[in-house]
């Protein structure tokens, strides 16, 4: 929920032309934070877009998100990169690229060093649906397998590479399938149910902190706005697709379970 506050507020911002740019996470707040949960302070998140909300979750302070989003003289980046472009130190979160998958081959490069240096930690390498058709992926899938390095890698499965639909995007639509050519392991997540996702996660990190090796994880959700602030998905998308995914709202499905459990009473 303060994800999506804080989401919302940004949105805002970036309409009335305060700051410049917005990876919206609207929709996807499940499988952001299910998953990120799941991974201790010492391990390491390498983000797409938007994870901004699980650096949120790990430590990163909200005074230095929003500085960063306005790109002021408070941002820790110093005005290097663009607004939404997050890192911090604190809690293990990289910088990132709007390059398409190039933080996989980085965190995947990072989880060999731990593990020749025998640190006990787990990186979990996030990107979209997308990035799957990327050199960096194939390179990065490749040499964990082979090295048996600490990672997981997190397929965020929104639907959409922009405005190019799974269907034109790859012959392939299981993407957890894409896996078996390098011999790991691979799952799917309910990506608006937020205890799946962390349940499963979970036993992936436990299962790369054995030294196991890594393994794919495909969390299934929607993008419920475009691509960025800067896009029309309107233009691309059925309205009745994005009218079916509202009523599978993350957040009011927790509120339901949580309703159900008696941990809220109705209407809180």
């Amino acid at each position: 929920l303060r994800v999506r506050c804080v989401d919302q507020r940004m949105l805002k911002l970036q309409r009335a032309g305060r700051i410049g740019f917005v990876g919206s996470m609207l929709g996807q707040e499940a499988a952001m934070i299910g998953t990120a949960t799941a991974l201790e302070p010492r391990d390491w998140l390498w983000s797409g877009l938007r994870e901004g909300g699980a650096a949120l979750m790990r430590g990163l302070p909200l005074s230095e998100y929003v500085a960063q989003m306005y790109c002021n003289s408070n941002d820790t980046a110093k005005g290097r990169q663009m607004c939404n472009h997050f890192q911090h130190k604190g809690s293990h979160y990289p910088s990132w690229s709007s390059v398409i998958g190039t933080q996989i081959l980085h965190g995947v490069g990072a989880a060999y060093a731990a593990k020749l240096k025998k640190l006990d930690e787990v990186h979990g390498l996030y990107f979209g649906d997308g990035a799957t058709s990327s050199n960096s992926f194939h390179s990065g899938m490749n040499f964990a397998a082979v090295w048996k390095v600490p990672c997981v890698f997190v397929c965020i499965d929104n639907g959409w590479a922009i405005s190019v639909p799974n269907s034109e995007q790859c012959a392939q639509h299981d993407f957890s399938r894409k896996a078996l050519a390098y011999g790991m392991p691979a799952f799917e997540a309910d990506g608006n149910d937020v205890l799946a996702c962390y349940e499963l996660m979970h036993a992936l990190v436990v299962h790369a902190r054995s030294g196991a090796g890594p393994a794919l994880l495909v969390v299934k959700t929607y993008r419920m706005l475009g691509h960025s602030s800067s896009d029309d998905p309107t233009r691309y998308r059925d309205k009745a697709e994005v009218e079916l995914w509202e009523k599978r709202d993350p957040i009011q499905r927790t509120v339901r379970f949580l309703e159900q459990r008696g941990v809220l009473r109705k209407g809180e």
